[in-house]
């Protein structure tokens, strides 16, 4: 069993430097994977709007990983903008960060969290962190419509 590395999880502005250049590191790698009426990653400026909360985790001042928690409605939240940088993959961040969305969830009331990822190949290892979280398949929620390109999934609270 992989250990979870260290670090301090906290809310965080996504227009720091070292953020935006992680964001635009995920943006290119979400865009270039999905056609563009299905590309539904938020850049820096969706993310600071009040219905997110934004976070990073970072080890000795080092940016690992970032992840936000989208309201929705009062009992419906939204997963968005899971990144972890490429040389921390595989030693348990994504699942810390994910942790940390559904307890900041459950702690805010929310009944439902769900998300949207891709549908195609370079996604599995994200759907896989999902299940193993607890996630589900669901129907399109919120403004997503049904698309091939997509994967959509949702928790019970």
């Amino acid at each position: 069993m992989r250990t979870v590395p260290e670090g301090e999880i906290a809310i965080e502005d996504p227009r720091v430097p070292d953020v935006r250049r992680l964001l635009a590191g995920h943006l290119a790698f979400a865009r270039g994977q999905t056609p563009p009426e299905d590309a539904h990653a938020m850049d820096v400026d969706e993310l600071l709007d009040p219905s997110v909360t934004f976070f990073s985790l970072r080890r000795d001042g080092a940016l690992l990983a970032v992840a936000a928690l989208k309201r929705l409605d009062a009992e419906h939240a939204e997963v968005k903008s899971m990144h972890t940088v490429a040389a921390a993959r595989g030693r348990g961040i994504g699942r810390r960060m994910l942790e940390q969305l559904i307890a900041v969830a459950r702690a805010e009331g929310y009944q439902r969290l769900s998300l949207e990822t891709g549908s195609m190949a370079a996604f599995a290892p994200a759907r896989a962190l999902y299940a193993r979280a607890g996630f589900e398949p669901c129907a399109p929620f919120g403004h997503y419509r049904l698309s091939p390109n997509s994967t959509y999934m949702t928790l019970r609270l």
